[in-house]
């Protein structure tokens, strides 16, 4: 539970800040692809690649991390991971060439993976289970803000300076957070000295490994996009530049209070309804931007819903997963979520360069054939999250 020093309130705010940074580090190299590629010479179309890199540190890291992060205090741990994650995100604004840069990601995210499976655990461990929809929604939050503050922020910060900056920026508020983490968070000792060993729960039949299925199914339908999104964007659909700061502003601050609302309403409702109705918006959504592109739509209007389809299914997703782990389990199995999750981002990354090719004017292509297979994904999703909130309701 938190310290009487830091209220519930308080504390989401922290872990929201926690999980804001982490986020803004992942999410800005996305939209940072078209002045990577001139900077250091890297194809649009490989983007995925790049992005895939944090994921796969992440997901070794936080398979390695299952082991011991139950047997830490929760303050500890966290500290030394943002340090890790701060130190990595510098080394990314000395890189040279495409592999000093996957270099420096890949460090980046072996540290940013644990920080964010001990911030869910923190945020669980301190929240009940009848407000725990309406915390991860603010939690959640963060995304939104890392595309209204931290995206739009980094594109600007590289266009008036370098690509360089955005980096060194957030990799000094990192550690910052590290010193107030140091400060104000609980310190959360560990309940049992010998908890369970984890990796059991990726292969065992049950709750977690279902659960952690739903969740790669959910995070690569996605993943086989996000990548994609700022060069589609800017080079298909000839977006400005300079506009592309706006998009995620704009997109960035409907959905920090659609995903509010997602949390209030899987509170009420159940988060597998709120899927199941969210699901039919993505893929509607899916249809009209990347499938059959109706080009008399604004692409504010895209870019929008595809952020509010996704943002609110994230919401969904968390809250299902939230009831999954016994408290003794429960950073070992947010561990595993994030190797999963990091996991699963990889494989969205990795398979849409598979598919994806570009002309000689930089021009996506296959898009089409690569959002028919993110639909396939996302209709399974809701079918699992269904199964799986049988499987809780049957063992309770």
């Amino acid at each position: 539970m938190p310290s009487p020093a830091l209220s519930e309130r308080w504390l989401i705010t922290l872990i929201a800040a926690i999980q804001f940074i982490n986020i803004v580090d992942f999410m800005m190299v996305a939209p940072l692809g078209p002045d990577l590629a001139i900077g250091l010479g890297i194809a649009t179309s490989q983007m995925g690649v790049v992005t895939g890199v944090y994921a796969v540190g992440a997901t070794i890291s936080s398979l390695l991390a299952a082991t011991w992060l139950d047997r830490f205090p929760r303050r500890s741990a966290m500290v030394f991971c943002l340090l890790g994650l701060a130190a990595g995100t510098t080394a990314a604004a000395f890189a040279v060439d495409t592999w000093s840069l996957l270099t420096a990601r890949t460090i980046a995210g072996a540290f940013g993976g644990p920080a964010m499976a001990l911030a869910m655990a923190i945020l669980i461990d301190a929240v009940p289970p009848e407000r725990r929809g309406r915390a991860m929604g603010q939690v959640a939050g963060a995304f939104s803000l890392a595309s209204v503050l931290g995206v739009p922020v980094g594109l600007e910060l590289a266009r008036l300076g370098s690509w360089h900056t955005p980096f060194w920026v957030i990799g000094l508020m990192t550690l910052l957070l590290a010193i107030i983490a140091a400060w104000l968070l609980p310190q959360q000792t560990p309940q049992h000295e010998n908890p369970q060993p984890s990796w059991p729960m990726l292969y065992q039949a049950g709750a977690p490994r279902l659960g952690l299925l739903m969740l790669a199914v959910s995070v690569t339908s996605g993943f086989l996009l996000i990548p994609h999104l700022s060069t589609f964007f800017q080079i298909n659909l000839n977006y400005p530049r300079e506009d592309i700061g706006l998009l995620y502003l704009v997109g960035g601050t409907l959905s920090f209070f659609s995903m509010r609302f997602a949390g209030r309403c899987s509170d009420r409702f159940g988060p597998t309804k709120v899927s199941y109705a969210v699901t039919a918006g993505y893929l509607l959504v899916l249809w009209v931007t990347f499938i059959h592109t109706q080009h008399w739509l604004p692409i504010m209007v895209m870019f929008i819903s595809f952020m509010l389809m996704r943002t609110s299914l994230s919401v969904a997703v968390n809250t299902q997963l939230s009831w999954v782990a016994p408290p003794e389990q429960r950073a070992a199995f947010m561990s595993l979520k994030t190797a999963v999750q990091n996991a699963a981002t990889a494989t969205g990354g990795i398979i849409s360069t598979w598919i994806l090719t570009e002309d000689e004017h930089g021009v996506l292509q296959n898009l089409a054939t690569l959002a028919v297979v993110a639909a396939v994904l996302a209709i399974l999703q809701p079918l699992l999250m269904r199964r799986l909130q049988q499987q809780i309701t049957h063992k309770q």
